[in-house]
């Protein structure tokens, strides 16, 4: 039903609290009904890929590389829009290269 580079609305429960809230989210892969997301922030100094209102987003945004969770199908409120081949090709390219310099540590 979702594919990789779908940027969603869903229920995130927050790490250091038990607070649920509607966040946006990037998804990165589905498997089972168990979806695999990163978030997405609206304060662009934090580090990430950027992502503009020009490709979509409802304010210039950060996809999170350090913020990756799996929810389950049923906290999908709605899905937004999808990245372009080139931002959701960035995307994964740059979580591997990520796993790649964490392997060799």
């Amino acid at each position: 039903m979702y594919k990789t580079g779908d940027v969603i609305l869903a229920q995130i429960q927050f790490t250091d609290t038990f607070e649920v809230k509607i966040r946006p989210s990037v998804i990165l892969f589905e498997e089972l009904g168990n979806i695999v997301v990163a978030g997405i922030t609206s304060n662009t100094k934090m580090e990430g890929i950027q992502l503009t209102k020009k490709e979509g987003a409802v304010k210039d945004s950060i996809i999170k590389l350090n913020y990756i969770f799996t929810i389950s199908s049923n906290m999908i409120k709605k899905q937004l829009f999808s990245l372009s081949k080139e931002k959701k090709d960035l995307l994964i390219s740059e979580i591997i290269k990520r796993l790649r310099e964490e392997a060799t540590i």
